[in-house]
């Protein structure tokens, strides 16, 4: 058995692994090889229908989406080899007004990433699809730019480029094992050989959950069957001028279009789905190659029959085949594209249910990042780690149907997905459960989104509704008396042992706490110095720190604090020991000082400082500290007194008119603070410096990761940073994605924004060119609103109420 050496080897030659492939090559890796066991795209790629939408319902997958867009027309010039693309457009139905909404907010991220979105009237989809029966249609969202490829000719043509800039690709090679030696490097057992590698790609498809098992790696994803189905040819296709655009229907639950002379009809079913090969795990024999599993048209017939209304003419037709094959779906529809967790240089490009279009996204911005570090997009919503040891199969098939069924439907703001759910719970999720609580999941967590007093549920759409001014109450409760809600969700550590300062000072950006008790906001950065993780630090002891990050960057934060942890640094993760109450407002610290003997005073317990305090017979480590801009505490309990701490503070919080509040107040309060928020203005897009958080960076202290980087963009400037402002908004507030515009000019976007129930105005931050600071606008589902640009938090701008 030979031994051969590879700086990458890709497991998986569909068009996942093949992108990846091309991709490596283009950044300038070119020592890669790609192992298949059968023909390319002999797994879920070739049976495909191929469609490529522009039109997505998260920024992040608009960016990867479009991609597809620009270099399937492209392939053919760049490589040599025909890709068979259609620009036939596209053009998404709306039969309600909150529909229409979502399309004008589409439309706004097609203005910041680059692509074409009319909204059309009936008249005008007619024009573009005559054959459409129109009733109930009251609007089409049309992408001019979108089309389909021919998945196997799309797939060979970057596989014939790959080969051009020197990648290898060797068809009919069964990978078997994957090892990791002690070294680090990974050895990738086959039949005949021993591939020895630095990297190791897993883009085995709906094989990827048993290849990641062989380096002790979850793939939270489940294999569904999916149906569509070809008609006979119509005479009427024959002679027309030019394709029909692809049609996206949400009351057909899928799609239908024009196949060369014939339609093509694909169905997600809302009920009766399937998993694929359920029967043996759902995964299929490694023996399979171009498998399709027997149709079913009495599954998909309810809305195969909606389909043939909307589109009669398919009707007149008989169907020549049937298509029914696995695709694979992520528990929040998203592909896992990234690193994984305790195995470096393990990465994931598997997991899309829309492989086809996201292929070739996937492959440009993993290989960027495992290339340079750093890649152009927001990698948070693809990375495999935000997903933890939560997401059990059970979970997975849970969410992944939910998923299926809701392919076609709008992502309407504050939309729950009950779906195996719940999961991480603390003890106090039923009581707060009977004080109408309304429960959102955050890496697991159940946590309070808000509390519904009167059992009203959410009306769910885009503009302002009927829980508006119940979150008001709540944020006023907050800013005038006092609030307490559990906020346990926080991913914890605690990193103690001889050197822990040190090693703390070279993996963050901030001077860390010199006295015990001291708590200092810090950050990650990579080497390149974009935002990694956004921490808080609290000095223990001397050799002891409690390290605090966002519930979604637990694995993130644990990967970072172990990749370079010396010897003699023990780094615990004690998030589900630990739960945490927020109590804040001005009449905290009376509340808090009825339940504990600990001097509270200003000058005892000062801000940005902890202390370990007695409530209730339990011991509690106390944060003076808040996300929501008040005096306040975050008291962190051990998990088992979380519900007896929480009922002696509200006990004594009644004379104060304590209230309960959720997620949703603290995103009101925070834009009001202007703080940041890890995962919208914090990105790995974004430096310090962009984010306009340097003031957290202490070049001084000595050398740390993304210093120089950091310094480097400080001294030559930013193109574009994060911006605050006041919309001028009527009845809808900023979602994140909407264009920042200077008369026709897009100079900006909308990273994240909100309303400001306690002074009453609607706020904004974007990411925008800082040059342009007057007459500006938002473009707010379809309608231009004034931005104006604020230098200071509009509520409490030096801190005063923080630090009494």
């Amino acid at each position: 058995m030979a031994s051969i050496a590879h700086k990458v080897v890709v497991v998986g030659g569909g068009v996942m692994g093949v992108s990846i492939a091309y991709h490596l090559a283009c950044e300038g890796w070119t020592d890669v090889i790609l192992l298949e066991k059968g023909e390319l795209t002999g797994g879920s790629t070739w049976h495909a229908a191929g469609q490529c939408p522009n039109f997505v319902g998260n920024y992040t997958m608009a960016k990867v989406n479009h991609y597809s867009t620009v270099l399937y027309p492209q392939l053919e010039q760049l490589t040599g080899q025909p890709a068979g693309w259609h620009a036939c457009g596209g053009i998404r139905i709306a039969t309600t007004p909150e529909e229409v909404d979502w399309f004008n907010h589409v439309a706004g991220y097609g203005k910041t990433i680059g692509f074409p979105i009319e909204i059309i009237d009936p008249k005008r989809i007619s024009e573009l699809n005559p054959w459409l029966n129109l009733d109930g249609i009251i609007a089409g969202a049309y992408t001019p730019l979108d089309g389909h490829v021919d998945p196997a000719s799309a797939t060979n043509a970057m596989a014939q480029g790959a080969r051009n800039l020197g990648v290898t690709i060797r068809r009919h090679t069964l990978v078997k094992h994957i090892k990791r030696r002690p070294s680090g490097e990974f050895e990738v057992q086959t039949a005949d050989d021993v591939y020895v590698c630095e990297h190791v790609i897993n883009a085995g498809g709906c094989y990827a959950a048993e290849i990641s098992a062989w380096v002790g790696v979850s793939t939270p994803i489940t294999n569904m069957e999916h149906h569509y189905l070809v008609t006979d040819p119509l005479e009427a296709f024959k002679n027309a001028s030019r394709e029909l655009p692809i049609m996206r229907d949400p009351a057909t639950a899928g799609y239908y279009r024009q196949e060369q002379r014939a339609g093509l009809i694909g169905i997600y079913e809302h009920v009766g789905s399937k998993e694929a090969w359920a029967q043996t795990g759902g995964i299929p024999d490694w023996r399979s190659e171009n498998e399709l599993f027997e149709g079913d048209l009495d599954r998909i017939a309810p809305w195969l029959e909606k389909a043939l209304e909307r589109m009669p003419i398919f009707a007149e037709a008989g169907i020549k085949r049937v298509i029914n094959g696995a695709i694979a779906h992520s528990p929040d529809g998203n592909p896992l594209v990234g690193p994984v967790v305790g195995v470096p240089n393990f990465w994931q490009c598997c997991g899309s249910s829309s492989a086809v279009a996201q292929g070739p996204g996937c492959g440009k911005y993993l290989a960027q990042l495992m290339v340079h570090g750093d890649s152009d997009i927001n990698m948070r919503g693809l990375d495999p780690r935000r997903f933890g040891d939560y997401a059990d199969s059970d979970y997975c098939r849970a969410k992944s149907f939910d998923d299926y069924h809701h392919m076609f439907q709008p992502p309407l703001p504050g939309r729950e997905d009950p779906a195996g759910r719940p999961n991480r719970v603390t003890p106090l999720y039923e009581t707060l459960a009977a004080k109408g609580a309304v429960y959102t999941e955050s890496f697991g967590w159940e946590r309070p989104k808000y509390f519904s007093q009167d059992g009203q549920t959410e009306r769910l759409q885009f503009r302002r509704n009927n829980i508006f001014d119940l979150i008001g109450e709540e944020c006023r409760a907050v800013r005038e008396r006092v609030g307490i809600m559990d906020f346990s969700s926080f991913a914890k550590f605690v990193v103690s042992g001889s050197g822990s300062a040190e090693f703390l000072d070279r993996i963050t950006s901030n001077k860390l706490a010199k006295k015990v008790g001291g708590i200092r906001l810090t950050y990650a950065l990579s080497p390149n110095g974009r935002i990694l993780g956004e921490w808080t630090v609290t000095k223990l002891g001397d050799d002891m720190f409690y390290v605090i990050a966002g519930a979604s960057a637990e694995l993130e934060t644990l990967a970072l604090l172990a990749q370079s942890r010396p010897e003699g640094v023990t780094v615990q993760n004690v998030s589900d020991e630990y739960g945490v109450l927020l109590l804040a407002g001005p009449k905290s610290r009376e509340v808090l000082r009825t339940v504990t003997s600990t001097n509270l005073d200003n000058a005892a317990f000062s801000w940005l400082t902890a202390q370990e305090i007695v409530v209730a017979d339990v011991k509690i480590r106390a944060l003076r500290m808040t996300y929501v801009g008040e005096l306040g505490w975050e008291l962190h309990i051990p998990m088992a007194n979380l519900k007896t701490v929480y009922d002696a503070i509200w006990t004594a919080g009644l004379t104060h008119g304590i209230r309960d509040f959720g997620i949703a107040a603290v995103s009101s309060l925070r834009m009001e603070k202007a703080y940041l928020g890890f995962g919208t203005e914090l990105t790995n897009e974004l430096t310090l410096i962009e984010a306009q958080a340097d003031h957290f960076f202490a070049p001084t202290k000595g050398d740390f990761v993304g210093r120089d980087a950091t310094q480097t963009k400080a001294s030559t400037g930013c193109k574009e940073k994060i911006i605050y402002g006041e919309v001028d908004a009527l009845d809808c507030d900023v979602q994140g994605g909407e264009p920042l515009l200077h008369g026709d000019q897009v100079v900006g976007v909308c990273t994240s924004g909100g309303y400001g129930h306690h002074t009453g105005k609607s706020l904004a931050f974007v990411f925008a060119q800082p040059e342009f600071t007057r007459g500006l606008e938002l473009l707010i589902l379809g309608v231009r609103r004034k931005f104006s640009v604020m230098t200071a938090p509009v509520w409490d701008p030096t801190s005063d109420r923080q630090k009494c």
